[in-house]
């Protein structure tokens, strides 16, 4: 069974919303659209106080070549556009609609029927995944268009589809990949055109055997309807913590490592997520905008184990009121998961289209133990995926010396928390390394910037 070569760890899987199928959860009132949900540029927002908007509607605009196009995932009212600060307190351009009814713009396509028929024009497929605002929705929301359309000197050989969800408690992957297979296959197929490639791949983590029969089964299915879905195929991974991440997966699959400050594509891979599959399937199919996401929302101390199916732009206060409100026990609520998630420090800051979860977790799950020395163990290099050396990259930050960071390619590091977990001294090795890695990179963009 295929893994990464370099390093990883075996955190306690805690799929305990796993059994829960995915359910619709009504519109709020109220809705915060942000201008800001993807990597780049924010959006413009091209409403005003007054406007009446539909669902999938645009009401913000690209501000470049990285950045991506905003919908409406309601219909109503647009009562204001100004700053409101999201899940960590930063102030960010948010549409706020007041809710009434649920009209959709002409031309979306908002029935269960499936569409397989796979479009012959490359252009028209990239076309209605950028104006429906499609993003990366496997952590770092790249626009999708973008990262489907390589430079021309780069050439694309494998497609790979993340199922892996290697992350604690997250189980919106695993659902979606149960209901909502056959789109996610037609997703592939459609990215297939565009990339010009022979071969997807789509990664399932070992401990997932029902996403595997049934995704496995569609391709299976569809394979047998038209050539457009041959060279499909599903591939089982072995268990191992940060194998959803997109070097790990490249490295797993088609062995190749992609080298420091590398891209993907450098070695003749795509990476998209099946929840991102499901959005091109959406965009193509159905000119459906990416206005709603599959949210997990777990924790051993929360009563009302969902997988629900969330307007982009809900706050995340509505979604907790309606499973009955934050548990008594619970001190922390994390925006994804326990490794790569953020503590939210406002529950009124609203859903993004990359929001994946919201775990809780109480007082006994979040305590630090006392940091103590370092004991040389080695433990966190060799649970580094990225092959650095946490211990020698906190120590290099602790004394400022950004130079020999940079040296030691604390550039490459993916903030998975594997050094953090396995060090036996509890020293904050992710906090240090990843403030160190923010001014490193700063650092090298500064040299590399065009001179004005």
């Amino acid at each position: 069974m295929k893994t990464f070569s370099i390093g990883g760890v075996h955190p306690a899987d805690s799929k305990i919303s796993a059994g829960c199928k995915i359910e619709v959860l009504p519109a709020p009132k109220t809705v915060y659209i942000s201008m800001a949900q993807h990597l780049g540029g924010p959006a413009k927002a091209v409403v005003a106080a007054g406007d009446k908007v539909k669902a999938g509607q645009v009401i913000g605009e690209p501000t470049g070549f990285i950045s991506a196009y905003v919908h409406s995932s309601v219909s109503g009212t647009v009562k204001s556009v100004g700053l409101r600060k999201d899940i960590v307190g930063i102030p960010v351009v948010h549409v706020e609609i007041e809710v009434e009814g649920d009209e959709w713009a002409d031309g979306i396509d908002t029935s269960d029927t499936l569409v397989t028929a796979i479009p012959d024009d490359a252009k028209f497929i990239v076309d209605r995944i950028k104006n429906n605002g499609v993003v990366g929705l496997g952590g770092a929301t790249f626009p999708t268009n973008v990262k489907l359309c390589p430079p021309p000197d780069k050439k694309a050989e494998v497609l790979i589809l993340n199922g892996a969800e290697c992350e604690p408690y997250l189980t919106s992957d695993y659902r979606i990949m149960i209901e909502k297979s056959k789109q996610i296959v037609v997703g592939a197929a459609l990215m297939k055109k565009v990339l010009g490639v022979q071969r997807v791949v789509i990664g399932i983590e070992e401990n997932k055997p029902e996403a595997i029969k049934s995704m496995t089964a569609a391709v299976n299915e569809l394979a047998a309807l038209s050539a457009d879905y041959s060279g499909i195929e599903v591939q089982t991974l072995k268990k191992k913590y940060p194998q959803g991440g997109e070097k790990q997966l490249i490295d797993a699959i088609m062995r190749r490592q992609v080298k420091s400050m590398g891209l993907p594509i450098d070695v003749g891979a795509v990476v998209q997520n099946v929840a991102t599959s499901l959005a091109v399937y959406d965009a193509v199919q159905k000119n459906k905008p990416l206005v709603d996401n599959t949210i997990t929302v777990t924790g051993e101390c929360f009563p009302k184990q969902s997988n629900l199916l969330v307007r982009v732009g809900t706050p995340i206060s509505y979604i907790i009121d309606s499973l009955g409100g934050v548990p008594a026990d619970a001190v922390k609520v994390i925006s994804g998961g326990p490794m790569m998630g953020k503590a939210i420090s406002n529950l009124d800051a609203a859903t993004l289209k990359g929001t994946s979860s919201l775990l809780f977790l109480t007082e006994a799950q979040t305590r630090r133990k006392p940091e103590t020395n370092c004991i040389r163990c080695g433990k966190c290099a060799e649970a580094c995926p990225m092959g650095l050396e946490p211990f020698l990259l906190n120590k290099l930050a602790r004394n400022g010396m950004m130079d020999e960071l940079e040296q030691n390619a604390v550039q490459d590091c993916i903030e998975c928390g594997c050094c953090l977990y396995t060090c036996p001294a509890n020293i904050p090795l992710l906090d240090t390394i990843r403030i160190a890695k923010g001014e490193v990179i700063r650092i090298i963009r500064s040299r590399t910037a065009p001179k004005k």
